[in-house]
């Protein structure tokens, strides 16, 4: 088991912290939403009660290795310092780590915390270069990992700093391994894992490492044309992965051989062009006109995959029934939500579009748990090992 924030001594201790404040910004550059900055709260005030002070890391966004003022970190440090009521000292330098940095940082006393300009800016941090490693490290007494987000790589502000520092997980990632890998490790049974979103390819492993664990699979989304093309029928100009119909008429064989209950869409709402259109029709998933596309489930896909889902009570869901951002096809992604919402359920959801989905029909907080990692939850549920965890020192 890995060490957690509570297992460290904090007093009178510089808290080097990774977390993941890769929050979205509109064209002005202000914060269109924060949960990522509120979901690090627990542990940063925990810091903070506890006597230390905090130098908090981040990246947000694509800066390819370079500093460019519109992935700059300097609304998150506003938003913070919001949030906590107190200044945030923001480390504004391009370079991230320099002399003047550390000096910054020595000066903290316990209460105090500073923010460091995006990680990213620096081509080092995705290389994870040990020297950078080790000029971030020099910053703290110890450090901690709160960023789940992004645990699925192996980065110098994750995974190269824990070589030179004491360390231990945050709340954020111990309600995750706790939430998702107690759900594959002794759910509540049944347990039902519903998939969605656009591509088979994202999702093989997550798929293959539920079979071993899941009693009932529901497939959705772009991703199920292509089991529904694997039994022989044609899916019109729906998303198809033509190299990947194989693969998914296998699935559906090692499902019934492992006895677990994998469930398709038995009707799609159709039409021709995508774009947000009542123009549609609904159809039996056998009968997909030509020359239309299949962009949500339809009404007895939505009845079927709600009564299994009532059935359950541990539920895993990674992916949107359909295309959730255009109102006329948000029916079956939002009803699988709203199920979710109503039922005695475990309900965990893994991130990405599905976390946006459940966010956008004001149903977050009726959920068990809700990940802030869409890429690491998916790789976590995969069965794989993430980087930014495993290089956390053990109990």
């Amino acid at each position: 088991m890995k060490k957690q924030l509570t297992d460290l001594q904090l007093e009178g201790k510089k808290v080097l912290m990774r977390c993941d404040f890769n929050v979205p910004l509109d064209e002005n550059l202000e914060i269109t939403d924060d949960i990522r900055i509120r979901s690090a709260m627990e542990s940063i005030n925990y810091v903070l009660d506890n006597g230390g002070s905090l130098i908090l890391m981040s990246h947000l966004g694509r800066p390819k290795g370079e500093a460019k003022k519109e992935f700059s970190l300097d609304p998150v440090a506003k938003r913070l310092a919001d949030l906590l009521g107190k200044e945030v000292v923001f480390a504004d330098f391009d370079d991230v780590m320099n002399n003047e940095v550390k000096e910054m940082a020595d000066r903290l006393i316990p209460g105090e915390v500073m923010l460091l300009q995006n990680t990213r800016f620096r081509k080092e941090e995705k290389n994870n270069d040990d020297a950078f490693s080790k000029e971030l490290a020099s910053l703290g007494d110890v450090f901690v990992n709160d960023a789940f987000g992004t645990a699925h790589r192996g980065h110098a502000s994750n995974v190269g700093v824990a070589k030179y520092l004491p360390s231990a997980v945050g709340f954020l990632i111990g309600k995750e391994i706790e939430a998702i890998g107690g759900a594959l490790s002794n759910p509540k049974r049944p347990l039902t894992a519903i998939l969605g979103g656009a591509k088979v390819s994202d999702k093989i492993g997550v798929i293959e490492n539920l079979m071993n664990v899941a009693d009932n699979i529901i497939i959705g989304g772009g991703m199920a044309f292509t089991f529904v093309k694997a039994q022989g029928y044609d899916v019109g100009s729906s998303l198809l992965e033509e190299d990947k119909v194989e693969l998914a008429a296998e699935l559906i064989k090692k499902a019934e051989e492992k006895g677990v209950k994998m469930l398709l869409p038995v009707d799609y709402k159709i039409t021709r062009e995508f774009k947000d259109t009542d123009e549609f029709v609904v159809v039996d998933w056998r009968n997909i006109l030509e020359g239309h596309m299949g962009l949500d489930i339809g009404t007895k896909s939505i009845k079927l995959f709600s009564e299994v889902i009532k059935e359950s009570k541990t539920v895993i869901w990674n992916g949107p029934m359909g295309v959730f951002e255009f109102k006329n096809f948000a029916e079956g992604t939002n009803s699988i939500a709203g199920v979710l919402a109503e039922e005695d359920v475990i309900s965990i959801i893994g991130g990405g579009d599905s976390a946006a989905a459940v966010e956008k029909a004001g149903l977050a907080d009726k959920m068990t748990h809700i990940s802030t990692g869409g890429g690491a939850s998916l790789e976590y549920m995969e069965g794989k090992i993430l980087p930014g965890i495993d290089s956390i020192e053990e109990k």
